[in-house]
């Protein structure tokens, strides 16, 4: 499946799943602050996507949880450098580069991209297919 095919599925995923436009699905759109995606959104969106590619995805292995809650992880408000490590072990597809130079926890949603939906389904459709 080429990244196009990949893409256009992850949009209509998100469209239906968020009652968005499709042309607000850009790479770069944050699933939370540019399309609304609360919580409970990002359940409807794990299933979604594996309906669509035929693939299992593990509790907190798209979108971690719990980073918030590990006080090695959050102090004053801002993610410590332990935790940006285990996000970016967790997230392999996640550009942090924005985010990371002011890591508050309040605004850790935008790492939550299009782009990074996209990466993490190509990423697991490899895996996929390397087990076959």
């Amino acid at each position: 499946m080429t990244r196009d095919e990949v893409y256009d599925k992850v949009r209509n995923v998100l469209v239906d799943a968020l009652s968005v436009d499709e042309d607000e699905v850009a790479p770069d759109a944050r699933l939370t602050s540019d399309l609304g995606a609360e919580s409970i959104d990002f359940l409807d969106i794990v299933f979604k996507l594996e309906q669509t590619f035929g693939f299992k995805i593990a509790q907190g292995e798209l979108f971690p949880e719990n980073v918030a809650q590990d006080p090695r992880y959050v102090k004053d408000g801002r993610v410590t450098s332990e935790g940006v490590a285990a996000l970016k072990d967790r997230m392999p597809h996640a550009d942090f580069s924005a985010w990371e130079k002011n890591p508050e926890i309040t605004k850790v949603g935008e790492i939550f991209t299009v782009d990074a939906v996209v990466k993490f389904v190509e990423r697991k459709l490899s895996a996929t297919a390397a087990a076959h």
